[in-house]
């Protein structure tokens, strides 16, 4: 898969559904550690509630990895129509949680399911996507004196600098979509940059870059 759309940021929304309160929660996660961790917090800030059904897809290695949970509601009732809306809207990096707060009147499989549908639906109107695209990490080095015309550089050409490291020269840690590599290596290669060095680390995904 060489692209997707997560989330520009979290999002609470609420419906109600014959008297009973569905609680939707779409949190941005990098990981399926950050994912469990992020649930752990919503069941203990809605630990008096009779379910906290969830489904997350988070991309690690390369490898689209999805989970859902109904979580204690009827199979298939919870976790996987949530799932399944967000497979639908092609967004990963993604995880929500609809909190159930039962009103005393049973909604039945089909009312359950488009229960929590909407519950996700709602949150995901509620924000705006962001294009992910596979892209590289990288190190450079460089002296001091080119440290702004790099920035310029990097600006111009959409390549983001994550960190930055003041040592004896400026270490920087840097991404960019992997279509770009070709236009950075023959730049350096060519001194229309000044770089010592450059080392590619990793393919990652990033968030798609816009220049201005």
């Amino acid at each position: 898969m060489e692209n997707f759309f997560s989330i520009d940021k979290n999002t609470e929304v609420e419906i109600t559904v014959k008297k009973s309160k569905f609680i939707a929660n779409l949190i941005k996660v990098d990981n399926q550690e950050m994912a469990n961790e992020k649930l752990k917090e919503i069941k203990k800030k809605y630990h008096d509630a009779r379910h906290n059904c969830f489904a997350y897809r988070v991309y690690e290695d390369d490898n689209l990895i999805e989970r859902f949970s109904d979580d204690g509601e009827p199979s298939g009732t919870g976790g996987s129509p949530m799932l399944n809306v967000l497979q639908k809207n092609d967004i990963a990096n993604v995880l929500v949680v609809v909190t159930r707060y039962f009103g005393g009147i049973l909604l039945g499989t089909g009312g359950l399911i488009r229960a929590y549908s909407d519950a996700t639906l709602n949150a995901i109107s509620d924000i705006n996507f962001v294009e992910y695209v596979l892209g590289l990490e990288l190190q450079v080095d460089l002296e001091y004196d080119q440290f702004e015309s790099f920035k310029y550089y990097c600006k111009k050409n959409g390549i983001n600098i994550e960190k930055i490291d003041y040592t004896e020269k400026i270490v920087c840690l840097i991404n960019m979509e992997e279509n770009k590599k070709d236009k950075l290596m023959t730049d350096y290669s060519t001194k229309n940059i000044n770089l010592n060095e450059i080392k590619i680390l990793s393919k990652k995904f990033i968030e798609k870059s816009i220049i201005k």
